[in-house]
């Protein structure tokens, strides 16, 4: 990106930021909908999940978060990997355990899961514009 101007390069960086916080609160708006259409707030348990996500990646992993792609064998980063590989299961399977005891109706179950492939391409998003060495707002 050698031959733009800083501007344009700082409008391209705010314009992807913002897509990122569409994207988020697009998911934040599926999961909302999936309990306010259909009457009925147990689907809203999946939140707790999406609290916890992050939790293991804060306090394990630092800020250092290119040691989690990479197969070095730190125990911290096996126990982060365990914790949120967790996390993303129980993202998944709390809305079909109650679509399968009958507490949530199809529906709220699609727009559940709608909600978490929303959330998680903003994080594979955010992940990928973090990588980038010409990331900055200045």
């Amino acid at each position: 990106m050698a031959g733009f101007s800083r501007r344009l390069i700082a409008c391209l960086q705010t314009g992807k930021l913002a897509f990122l916080a569409i994207l988020v609160a697009s998911g934040i708006v599926l999961q909302v909908l999936a309990c306010a259409v259909y009457n009925n707030w147990w689907p809203m348990l999946t939140a707790v999940m999406y609290v916890i996500l992050p939790m293991p990646l804060l306090f394990f992993a630092g800020s250092d978060s290119s040691s989690l792609m990479s197969s070095d064998s730190d125990s911290w980063v096996d126990i982060t990997k365990f914790l949120t590989g967790a996390s993303i299961v129980g993202s998944i399977a709390i809305p079909s355990i109650l679509k399968h005891a009958g507490m949530i109706c199809l529906g709220a179950l699609l727009m559940e899961l709608s909600s978490f492939f929303v959330f998680g391409l903003a994080i594979l998003l955010f992940l990928v514009m973090n990588r980038e060495d010409e990331y900055s707002m200045f």
